[in-house]
């Protein structure tokens, strides 16, 4: 009974870390804009940019920390990971030119990347094998709600007060979670039992593909890369989009219907996962995110934004665990770390993808086109997950019922 449980001092230390990185990422990514072009005389290209040099360089860290990760150098290098987030938050009260919060941004990318790669390595390690939807996706409700707090706190925080105040409360959350991550980041590694290497093995002392990725993980983090392009649309103009329609006022409560829903599915959804085949959990939240994305494109009234809001929340924000428990099992247990990374390389790509394609629709046509075009890289997602996944599952992945 003692290797069933889930909720132990680790499991929820990580989930606090993992919190506050996510909170600091979300919270900068909402007001930095504002910052670039009120502050330092930017334009709007230059204020895009803080988000892309941020997610270009977490995608370059990904590869080397998962592989770092699932090697003895894992504890020392996911605590400087963590150290790096943190000093990096006590230099943007000094910014004072756009090339300075260019490098800023692309240092702190880097140490994103390393500590969140990490952080999930180690956090499937804790979840017991019988519930890893449950705890993985108790894991990633903590992802979740900081998309929520990260936005209304940062914009909350200059209206009411300054930039500086803002960078000051940016720098507690790097300490909470260098500190909170501590305990987890100590965490040795299981070894697993030692067993010939066949011919042709690579070699883990080299920089290769092998060493970097996790190729039984690819095909479910292409299907996670084709629904995160339409992700990156809800994170980047849902504001501009309700202002277009006269709902200003509503926009703020978009993120918290959203987020009530992913709360109060997530302990049935991660359950289910465990119990039933995974397509009978993947397929029906792909049509609700694909249904509140049309929703949200014909949106005319409150009640339709709103309304799209809990239809994704409970479609993509339960289906999100489940692809990042999908990408684990489908590794071998001594490369959860590559398998991690692999997953959020090709997350963190959809969504700098969908940033510039979504972006580049909205202003030749309009948001309501941009969605729907969203809509139609969810469902080219489906078709993905289908061809490698569910026609072919003994080349993907192992299957995830885990339990009679």
């Amino acid at each position: 009974m003692e290797q069933q449980r889930l909720w132990t001092k680790s499991f929820i230390s990580i989930c606090l870390s993992s919190f506050f990185i996510f909170i600091t990422f979300y919270t900068l990514t909402a007001t930095l804009p504002t910052f670039v072009t009120d502050h330092l005389g930017g334009n709007q290209q230059q204020a895009g940019w803080v988000l892309t040099a941020y997610v270009i360089a977490a995608v370059i860290m990904r590869p080397f920390s998962g592989r770092w990760m699932d090697g003895p150098a894992r504890t020392p290098v996911l605590i400087a990971a963590l150290a790096l987030f943190m000093v990096c938050a006590f230099f943007y009260p000094a910014i004072s030119a756009f090339g300075m919060m260019l490098a800023l941004r692309f240092v702190h990318g880097l140490s994103f990347g390393a500590a969140t790669t990490g952080n999930g390595a180690i956090v499937s390690e804790l979840v017991p094998e019988q519930r890893k939807g449950e705890g993985l996706g108790y894991y990633t409700l903590s992802m979740n709600l900081a998309m929520v707090l990260g936005p209304f706190l940062g914009l909350m925080i200059i209206q009411n007060a300054s930039f500086n105040v803002l960078f000051n409360v940016i720098i507690a959350f790097g300490v909470l979670g260098l500190v909170l991550g501590l305990s987890t980041a100590r965490i040795r590694k299981p070894r697993p039992a030692a067993v010939p290497q066949p011919a042709g093995a690579p070699d883990k002392t080299k920089f290769s593909f092998k060493t970097l990725f996790e190729a039984r993980s690819i095909p479910i983090s292409i299907t996670a890369l084709l629904l995160a392009i339409a992700y990156s649309g809800i994170l980047s103009f849902i504001p501009s989009y309700a202002k277009e329609l006269g709902m200003s006022a509503v926009a703020s409560y978009y993120f918290v219907v959203y987020a009530i829903m992913i709360v109060a599915a997530r302990p049935f959804t991660g359950k289910l996962f465990d119990r039933l085949n995974r397509h009978y959990i993947v397929y029906p939240t792909i049509a609700l995110y694909i249904v509140g994305l049309i929703v949200l494109a014909t949106a005319h009234s409150a009640f339709m934004l709103l309304l799209s809001a809990a239809l994704i929340g409970l479609g993509y924000g339960s289906l999100f665990p489940c692809l990042q428990t999908i990408a684990i099992q489908a590794a071998p247990k001594d490369r959860t770390g590559l398998a991690t990374g692999t997953f959020f390389i090709f997350f963190d790509g959809g969504i700098g993808i969908g940033s510039v394609l979504l972006g580049s629709i909205a202003s030749m046509s309009n948001n309501r086109i941009m969605f729907l075009c969203g809509a139609v890289s969810v469902a080219l997602g489906a078709l993905v997950y289908f061809a490698l996944l569910h026609r072919k599952p003994a080349a993907a992945a192992e299957p995830s019922k885990l339990s009679a």
